[in-house]
């Protein structure tokens, strides 16, 4: 081979070499989606232990109001050094009577999903706006004075 052919393909090979690490990583976070599994949870059929049997345990289950299961789910993507962003999202979210029965089980995906931008570095909150010098003598005279209480 000529020296211009080896050049040629060394300069091929680092390129493939240098954007396969651009590409980008996918990662499943939460509940492993299985279509097959969640259509088969029926209203009316199935209860809680068929429905741990079928899909395993909740992600996390409602704590006010009717009984509900959630199973989430998300895969993010990112590229090396970029913060990860969400490609794929769905909540099966699978509602219970009192007696354990299923009522329903609704699906939402990325619909649902919100996305928050914080507003600068501080929280805001309700109350009084104090300086430096209130914070640093605002207390002086009022601690341990008869008949004050704390």
């Amino acid at each position: 081979m000529n020296r211009s052919k080896i050049l040629g393909l060394a300069v091929v090979g680092a390129a493939a070499i240098a954007t396969s690490g651009c590409a980008a990583i996918r990662e499943p976070r939460g509940y492993i989606v299985d279509a097959t599994l969640l259509q088969s949870v029926q209203p009316g059929i199935d209860n809680e232990r068929s429905v741990t049997g079928t899909l395993g345990r909740p992600t996390f289950e409602s704590q006010y109001g009717e009984k509900t299961w959630y199973y989430v789910s998300s895969t993010t993507g990112r590229k090396p050094f970029v913060r990860p962003r969400i490609r794929e999202h769905s909540v099966l979210a699978v509602k219970f009577d009192a007696a354990g029965n299923v009522i329903s089980a609704e699906q939402t995906g990325m619909d649902k999903v919100v996305f928050l931008s914080p507003d600068g570095n501080e929280t805001p909150t309700l109350g009084r706006e104090r300086g430096f010098l209130q914070d640093l003598f605002g207390n002086i005279g009022a601690v341990g004075q008869p008949g004050v209480g704390g």
